[in-house]
């Protein structure tokens, strides 16, 4: 059934346009035997004053970002009651949980940066596809680090007996980024692109959710909105967004749901889909 009503249609980025960094933590938590979506419960345990929700909202460079990243991810002591409540509440038996962990902030992320560096091909297509109608605006609402080059470095540069081969140039290959955190190619994707990191706000705040719709001109239920994590779709939903969930190698299935809303086609095409279509753009 079609949504006649939609004037712009909300895409996340990490997880539904590309690859998910999650597939990274997950494959870190199998290498190092650490309970599966053990690190996702370290992270959100912190609430909005953990070391990924400030590194997101642009308030701490990447180094020191580093540093209280693996601090945080291997405190155990707060670690393990968190997973201990997020196993009751699924519902599944808890696991033996580590006395001590030894989480490396930089090389977490670096996996994390480079597992997401991919593009999805059906998505990338979809989004070219929509504009092409000329019936709505495309906009990316992502959680995001994209400030300059000087950021990487910060108030002082790296010390140097942690980091005795540092350069800009090499800390950006390591991650990915060397056209940046975010290209300018994926930035050209979109109508307009709400980075985290430059607005001060991430999901699920309300205010990102809102400002995006105010700088295109649109009210929340003018809009749907894409996103891989439940928490982000329920705060769009709050506002009255239409949502559409993308799970892991599920953005087939997702896309026939917003075509049907859109009332285009957005999935035919001469490729074969696989489980995931990657696209370097």
């Amino acid at each position: 059934m079609t949504s006649p009503h939609l004037k712009a249609v909300i895409f996340d980025v990490g997880g539904v346009v590309c690859r998910s960094p999650l597939i990274a933590i997950a494959a870190y938590e199998r290498e190092h035997g650490i309970p599966n979506n053990y690190i996702n419960c370290a992270i959100t345990v912190r609430g909005s004053n953990g070391a990924w929700q400030k590194f997101e909202r642009g308030e701490m460079s990447l180094f020191p970002f580093y540093e209280q990243f693996g601090q945080e991810l291997s405190d155990t002591k707060v670690n393990n009651p968190a997973y201990a409540q997020y196993c009751k509440r699924r519902g599944i038996t808890c696991p033996e949980l580590p006395e001590t962990l030894h989480i490396d902030g930089r090389e977490l992320f670096g996996r994390m940066m480079r597992e997401s560096g991919e593009f999805d091909e059906r998505v990338v297509e979809a989004i070219r596809r929509i504009r092409a109608a000329g019936k709505w605006r495309v906009i990316a609402l992502t959680n995001n680090f994209s400030k300059s080059e000087t950021d990487i470095i910060g108030d002082t540069p790296p010390s140097p007996e942690r980091y005795p081969h540092f350069s800009v140039q090499s800390e950006l290959e390591f991650l990915g980024w060397q056209d940046g955190a975010t290209p300018p190619r994926l930035r050209a994707l979109f109508d307009d692109f709400c980075d985290s990191s430059t607005l001060g706000m991430r999901k699920p705040e309300r205010g990102i959710y809102l400002l995006a719709c105010a700088r295109n001109g649109i009210q929340p239920t003018e809009a749907v909105f894409l996103d891989d994590l439940g928490m982000n779709l329920k705060a769009a939903q709050a506002l009255g967004m239409e949502t559409i969930h993308v799970p892991i190698g599920g953005s087939l299935e997702a896309l026939k749901k917003l075509e049907a809303k859109l009332g285009i086609d957005l999935t035919s095409g001469a490729f074969e889909p696989t489980e995931w279509t990657p696209s370097k753009l």
